[in-house]
């Protein structure tokens, strides 16, 4: 196995009470200190494919990998491998609220470490340098219950960077916050990453995802019908190439109309590894089709 490759998706289905279809021939490669975005319509299961590298669902067909091994439920039975797995990957859900739970911020920023038995002075350690990166000290003694919008992600990326995981899965880490705000988180991301830890995100705010991604997944309204339609791409190419996954554009310059068909049960990979890239209105809005 190729030591880089933390999360592999081959012809994954999952589908809500057997009725509801989410996912529908997925197959994404994450590799490692990658910075991942995805963007869709609502719908479209973005949150769901978080849920399941987080090991919180598993495919109904297909088969998905994490760090080597294939995941199933039954693995998470394992105490140790669910101890060890929990320490690795790292989620921040979209409401903060379903995570905050415990009477006072600094609760529930210490509650997951001490859940997967970190010593308390690492816990104490960890806790001091996230204060001062976020910014969060005031907070600390104060029901999580009782903070804006913007405090509530704070702490809840807080009580998940205090694990110190290798992967950090943040659904829609900017929604509802003020640019300050999101600056913060913007930059939290980016010093995360540069840290070496693999950073997945799932947005709407396609302001930022040039900033925060070097690959980015395409989801669009067909995934639910098993299908995928054609994506008008404003962009010029120098250079590209075809994977499983759709099309992984090296380099990008000035914006030209091409378009680019995502092979059917896939969603379209942009690989960043040239000049900025940010997709153009006409582009953005052929998303929501």
């Amino acid at each position: 196995m190729n030591n880089k490759l933390i999360f592999e998706l081959k012809d994954v289905y999952f589908s809500y009470l057997g009725r509801y279809p989410a996912l529908c021939g997925i197959d994404i490669t994450i590799r490692r200190g990658e910075r991942v975005t995805i963007i869709g319509a609502n719908g479209s299961g973005k949150s769901t494919l978080l849920h399941m590298l987080d090991g919180l669902i598993f495919p109904d067909k297909g088969t998905m990998k994490a760090f080597g091994s294939e995941l199933n439920e039954s693995l998470f039975n394992e105490e140790d491998f669910s101890v060890n797995f929990r320490k690795k990957v790292g989620l921040v859900f979209q409401n903060s609220d379903v995570q905050l739970f415990c009477p006072t911020v600094k609760e529930d920023i210490c509650f997951g470490p001490l859940q997967l038995r970190v010593d308390k002075k690492v816990i104490e350690r960890r806790l001091d340098e996230l204060i001062r990166i976020l910014n969060i000290k005031d907070l600390l003694d104060r029901s999580p219950h009782q903070l804006s919008i913007g405090e509530k992600r704070k702490v809840a990326i807080a009580s998940t960077l205090i694990i110190d995981p290798d992967v950090l899965i943040v659904d829609e880490p900017t929604a509802g916050l003020d640019p300050l705000t999101t600056r913060h988180i913007i930059d939290l991301l980016l010093h995360a990453n540069a840290a070496g830890k693999t950073i997945i995100t799932s947005t709407h705010d396609l302001h930022i995802v040039e900033e925060i991604s070097n690959v980015v997944y395409v989801f669009g309204q067909a995934a639910r019908a098993k299908s995928w339609t054609i994506v008008n791409c404003f962009r010029q190419t120098t250079s590209y190439m075809y994977t499983a996954t759709g099309i992984r554009v090296q380099h990008t310059h000035i914006p030209i109309c091409m378009y680019i068909i995502m092979k059917k049960g896939s969603p379209l990979s942009l690989s960043l590894h040239g000049a900025p890239i940010v997709p153009k209105p006409l582009f953005l809005l052929s998303l929501y089709h």
